[in-house]
């Protein structure tokens, strides 16, 4: 699994410096690699006979496509480190020796799913290891991520320490210095505006003095009824309504027709339904008719006027 690369092609040497991969690539999905800062102490290095450079921009240019990983000697790289570690001794860094368990842990997992049969994935433990794989490398994604943003707090940190906040009064030269409040009124102005503000306000009506239709009574087109279908016997309904002009009306005449039945002196026949109505009388003679219209009309009168 060391990857020694193919018969009779000899790989590029690829030689990184840390400044040109610190510039930012919007195609590279990790974060760029900062610039090391000379005054710090030195990072681990990564010299192969196809790459040079920090150790993290390996990774970056194997998820980028740039280097094929099964060109990389793995098991050289962990030698190179460990004799990096103890050469510097009790000055290790943990996060430094952390960042390389992980990041070297993902690129044996993507070099040995390189070098697997590309045919498809029967057995449920070789799909798991794919997986956690893709886990990992997410992981090592998330674990950039979160130290630099643990970067980002500590500099925010370190510079609210040097802020002090100023809890003191207003000064008396500044208090002499507000505006006079202009209200733009007397007081006679004033008080009316107060007076409108206090004072009731009427309670809410619904006016109905755009409304011009006159009262209609049912008892008075009863007696015009009784009268007109006494002299005919029989009549249309269309023809009892043809003298109306509102609506109102028809409905007047229709509400006095069912009196005049509840009465028994009508009688109504329709052969199916929502054809003509034909009313017919069976209260009696025209002067019996009569008789009774002008008791309605003189109940009426008395109901109007008291």
């Amino acid at each position: 699994m060391d990857g020694a690369p193919a018969e009779g092609t000899e790989p590029e040497p690829v030689t990184q410096n840390p400044e040109v991969a610190a510039s930012p690539d919007p195609d590279s999905p990790l974060p760029e690699v900062a610039p090391e800062d000379a005054s710090s102490t030195p990072k681990f290095k990564v010299r192969l006979a196809n790459f040079e450079g920090p150790f993290d921009l390996l990774l970056q240019l194997i998820s980028q496509h740039q280097l094929d990983v099964t060109e990389v000697a793995l098991h050289q790289v962990t030698d190179d480190f460990i004799a990096y570690t103890r050469a510097l001794g009790a000055e290790w860094n943990l996060d430094e020796t952390t960042e390389f368990l992980v990041i070297a842990a993902t690129l044996l997992d993507l070099k040995a799913a390189r070098l697997l049969p590309s045919a498809e994935v029967e057995d449920e433990d070789d799909l798991a290891l794919l997986e956690a794989r893709d886990l990992l490398f997410a992981r090592v994604l998330q674990y950039r991520a979160y130290k630099q943003v643990a970067a980002l707090f500590a500099e925010l940190e370190a510079g609210a320490l040097r802020r002090y906040p100023r809890s003191v009064a207003l000064e008396e030269r500044f208090v002499g210095l507000l505006p006079e409040v202009m209200l733009g009124v007397d007081p006679a102005k004033f008080a009316e505006i107060a007076l409108a503000v206090f004072r009731p306000k009427p309670p809410p009506t619904v006016s109905l003095d755009h409304l011009h239709m006159g009262k209609v009574s049912v008892r008075e087109h009863a007696a015009l009824l009784r009268v007109r279908l006494a002299e005919a016997g029989t009549a249309t309904f269309t023809e009892l309504v043809r003298d109306c002009e509102h609506t109102l009306e028809v409905v007047a005449r229709f509400l006095a027709l069912l009196e005049l039945y509840r009465e028994s002196t009508v009688q109504f026949d329709q052969p199916e339904a929502l054809q003509e109505l034909h009313v017919r009388w069976t209260g009696g003679s025209v002067e019996q008719a009569t008789a009774a219209a002008e008791q309605d009309r003189a109940s009426v009168e008395e109901e109007e006027y008291g």
